[in-house]
């Protein structure tokens, strides 16, 4: 009996901590931690997925080639390899099938998100995600790793766009959105630079699926931590809620139309030169690959740097957002153009950290000027307009791998480098277009007066409605509610229904 009581009592006190953590992880400001880091891990996992098959798949498709050939040609005795040409085609479709699909759904993305919210998109990325990896863990021929990268693109779109505007939307403080978006810019840095060894080591030592299978953890533990969380489809009042700004009146409004050309023009030089730097450090340097690995790694560092930069200098002179965006550009610009003269492995870090520290510069600046100048311009709904960057990203990235090989073939790669620097440095005075965008005034309804806080997106007008509810019930229904008059006194008046946009 006492061995029961002792049990039950356990039973009992595990409850109660339970319930105790359930109690804090709803707590607004650990909530909206929790949720930073939630969205961090998925764009940290994005981003590896997106990189981790540069050292694997090529590898990997040349043994499956290499194996196919000599079968077909065993009565013979010989085994010839399909022609380069080919080869390196297949590998670029591949690599960019994952941004052209992502390019293609984001506008649809982007719609849905502002109808249904946040958190279900995120979980639907999510889970696309880790059946994406789990594909690519165990594809053994070109058409399977095809429709796993393409999965992918699906995931990103779903999970980037929501994860961006779900951090825009629960840290409406401009400060403290400058630093939240700068953290899940510095995961994106991480994720894309240390795939490539982390893939070629656990591929050299492991096998092919080993580096799949431990995203796939990750990415199955993200999705349980965002059920627990954010608790998708638990019963909330979608009734009322503001309507978002139509993605393509977005697309027109000339400031974020210039963010977006600034976000596509600066990711150029890193798009086009992830898969053609490796061939021509070969032919000019004789680079080991050893160095041809680790090529991008030293950039993750100016690439924190320039994102602790802006969001400090952000803080303290938040009308120069155009400034760091501008100088960014120039910085990528003056870098892409000095990539050619390098004639080492150590000689070329540098210009390549200068293109990373550029593109901190941009994102970090420009990412939260697009949220800003929804609230200023159209409705704080942020699905749209995130789908606008990342289409604005995917239009980069889904060039690189097939349009800039032939460039380099048809034109050379120092033309190419000079012809993606001087893009950036004339592109840079376009930003002065939104010199006078901090100084502009949102638009107030009765909506933002019922918040306490005085937020305006998705999450809070949930939050108001819910407070709403509470005060109604408190009143009594009536149509009666009770105002404090200037005198301190208390008087009735009717109630009013808030606006929406």
């Amino acid at each position: 009996m006492a061995a029961e009581g002792s049990f039950g009592s356990a039973l009992s006190e595990m409850g109660e901590r339970t319930k105790r953590l359930g109690s804090a992880m709803q707590e607004p400001e650990r909530q909206r931690r929790i949720v930073l880091v939630i969205v961090c891990t998925a764009l940290l996992l994005d981003n590896m997925l997106y990189m981790v098959i540069v050292p694997i798949i090529p590898d990997y498709l040349a043994d499956l080639e290499y194996e196919a050939e000599r079968a077909a040609n065993v009565s013979n005795g010989t085994a010839r390899k399909v022609p380069k040409e080919n080869f390196d085609l297949e590998i670029g479709v591949l690599f960019a099938s994952k941004a052209i699909l992502q390019l293609l759904v984001n506008p649809l993305t982007g719609t849905f998100i502002d109808r249904v919210g946040y958190d279900i998109p995120l979980l639907i990325g999510l889970t696309i995600m880790f059946l994406s990896t789990c594909i690519f863990a165990f594809a053994e021929n070109y058409a399977t790793l095809f429709v796993a990268r393409s999965l992918q693109g699906l995931g990103s779109a779903f999970a980037d766009t929501s994860g961006i505007a779900m951090i825009a939307d629960r840290y409406t403080e401009e400060a403290e959105r400058s630093r939240a978006l700068g953290v899940a810019l510095a995961f994106i840095s991480f994720g894309s630079l240390v795939a490539p060894p982390f893939g070629g080591v656990l591929y050299e030592f492991a096998g092919k699926r080993v580096p799949f299978l431990v995203l796939a953890c990750v990415c199955f533990a993200d999705g349980v931590l965002c059920m627990a969380v954010l608790k998708p489809f638990s019963s909330r009042t979608r009734e009322n809620m503001p309507v978002g700004t139509p993605i393509y009146k977005l697309m027109v409004d000339p400031y974020i139309a210039v963010v977006a050309g600034a976000l596509t023009t600066c990711n150029i030089p890193l798009a086009f030169l992830e898969p053609t730097v490796a061939n021509w450090m070969e032919e000019t340097m004789n680079a080991s690959q050893w160095e041809i690995g680790l090529t991008w790694l030293p950039a993750f560092f100016p690439h924190v740097l320039g994102v602790y930069v802006t969001v400090k200098l952000a803080a303290r002179y938040p009308h120069l957002q155009w400034f760091y965006g501008a100088l960014g550009m120039v910085v990528i610009g003056a870098s892409s153009c000095t990539v050619p003269a390098c004639k080492s492995f150590a000689q070329l870090v540098v210009p390549l950290c200068g293109i990373c520290f550029g593109i901190a510069l941009v994102d970090t600046a420009l990412l939260p000027t697009l949220a800003f100048l929804v609230d200023v311009r159209h409705v704080s709904v942020y699905g749209s307009v995130y789908a606008i960057a990342d289409i604005s990203y995917c239009v980069a990235y889904a060039l690189g791998p097939i349009v800039a090989g032939q460039i380099v073939h048809d034109l050379g790669f120092v033309q190419l480098n000079l012809g993606m620097g001087l893009a950036n440095v004339l592109y840079a005075p376009a930003l002065l277009l939104l010199r006078n965008v901090c100084f502009m005034k949102p638009s107030h309804s009765e909506r933002n007066m019922l918040l306490e806080e005085g937020a305006t997106g998705l999450y809070d007008t949930i939050k108001m409605e819910e407070r709403q509810r509470k005060k109604d019930k408190a009143f009594g229904s009536a149509g009666n509610c009770v105002a404090v008059d200037e005198n301190g006194g208390f008087r009735e008046e009717e109630a009013s229904e808030p606006e929406y946009f």
